[in-house]
């Protein structure tokens, strides 16, 4: 798949109508959750989570809204599997000792996909790599999305266009980002 589908990027973004240009809404990153899949070529699904990241919500001047979030993969870690959490941080995948970081930057949007889902445009970086990607925000549970519940995004990428190509016999080639964010503050009226 070509696009990363980022649900969870769409709903903060829609979900920054609230923050102004001066003071970008910030990521709540106690109750957010920032996690990925992958599938063995034996349909095993192994998960794995981001523990650190950052990330915030920009309203520019014309009243759309911009995200940019960094996904600290030098802590990735994959619960219960050291061997695995190691792989993950090492040269074949992550390569967290040259690239710790995995950045996403989207393209300026409209804050209604935040209420409504949709897909939202950017650039995925990993491994130095950069890419233009599509996310995908799924359609909020609730009102006050961010707040009231999660703003929940996926995206699935082709882990060999960012140079992650190792173990192409064991593992699928795609990789699905799932985020659930909350977002600090209170939402206004």
């Amino acid at each position: 798949m070509r696009s990363w589908r980022g649900g969870l990027w769409l709903t903060l973004l829609s979900a920054a109508g609230v923050a102004s240009a001066a003071q970008p809404l910030q990521f709540d990153t106690t109750h957010s959750r920032f996690g990925f899949e992958i599938r063995t070529r034996f349909g095993q699904k192994i998960e794995g989570e981001f523990p650190r990241f950052d990330g915030w919500i920009t309203v520019l001047p014309d009243g759309r809204h911009q995200v940019r979030l960094r996904m600290f993969a030098e802590y990735v870690e994959i619960p219960g599997k050291p061997r695995y959490t190691g792989w993950m941080r090492g040269e074949e995948f992550f390569d967290v000792q040259r690239h710790p970081l995995v950045e996403f930057e989207s393209d300026p949007y409209a804050p209604e996909i935040v209420g409504q889902g949709g897909d939202v445009r950017g650039r995925l970086t990993i491994r130095g790599v950069s890419r233009r990607e599509v996310l995908h925000l799924q359609e909020p549970e609730c009102a006050s999305p961010g707040y009231d519940c999660d703003l929940v995004s996926r995206g699935t990428i082709q882990r060999g266009r960012y140079g992650m190509d190792s173990w192409q016999f064991a593992l699928s080639d795609r990789v699905t980002f799932i985020l659930r964010t909350r977002l600090t503050g209170a939402p206004l009226p």
